[in-house]
């Protein structure tokens, strides 16, 4: 299911988007101030971001700055600002479209679908294929064996990152900033966990790894 962080601090409009959005199939998390949104983002790795620009603690652009230091789905602005000026700041900072208030539901699921289908890989980069098991990452599921793999949502945005740069280093501090937030850079125990947990479900023998390779004191490779 596709995860949907919605950052608005109006009520009515924060019920009439998580109904309408559940009603689809989203699965829906919210935040009524950016402090809030960003933890929020960092905890539950969402695939797409509605935010309002108007939060009661900060700027929606600061927002998406913040977002976009280590994250990268697609981020759609609900705003009922209509300068021009301020919808190229929201988008130079980093939004992939921008919604004024007052908004059609309608239109509004029509771009998010839309935002969704850009963001997604190309069909023939969907699934890698490691030999002792497979990563399709547009279904963001495993197979090994015949049967599906069950991972964690940390253990799974570890594992994406890695297959996304296969055969390139990814340094500590570059996968605990995109999985966790810029807050963690220094949470190196994590990584040790949580790929220790990945080995045991997927290679063969994970005393020594084929796959998930750590390169000492840099980082983590992915190898097929």
């Amino acid at each position: 299911m596709t995860r949907v962080l919605v950052i608005e601090d109006e009520p009515q409009i924060v019920r009439a988007l998580r109904i309408n959005l559940r009603t689809r199939d989203y699965e829906v998390d919210t935040a009524a101030d950016g402090r809030t949104a960003l933890e929020a983002a960092a905890r539950r790795h969402p695939d797409v971001v509605l935010l309002d620009l108007g939060l009661p603690d900060m700027d929606g652009v600061e927002v998406i700055r913040g977002l976009r230091g280590w994250l990268n789905v697609p981020i759609i602005v609900l705003s009922a600002r209509h300068a021009s000026a301020e919808k190229v700041q929201a988008l130079d900072a980093g939004a992939d479209d921008y919604v004024t208030k007052p908004f059609g539901m309608d239109e509004l699921l029509a771009r998010l679908r839309a935002a969704v289908r850009r963001a997604a890989p190309a069909d023939q980069d969907a699934v890698v294929d490691a030999g002792d098991f497979s990563v399709d990452l547009a279904a963001k599921k495993v197979h090994r064996d015949g049967a599906d793999i069950r991972l964690t949502p940390t253990e799974w945005h570890i594992l994406e990152v890695l297959v996304r740069n296969a055969g390139r280093l990814v340094g500590q501090r570059q996968l605990l900033r995109e999985v966790w937030g810029p807050a963690y850079e220094k949470e190196t125990n994590y990584l040790r966990v949580y790929l220790a947990q990945l080995r045991r479900k997927l290679e063969p023998d994970p005393a020594h790894p084929r796959h998930l390779i750590t390169e000492p004191g840099m980082g983590y490779r992915f190898e097929l």
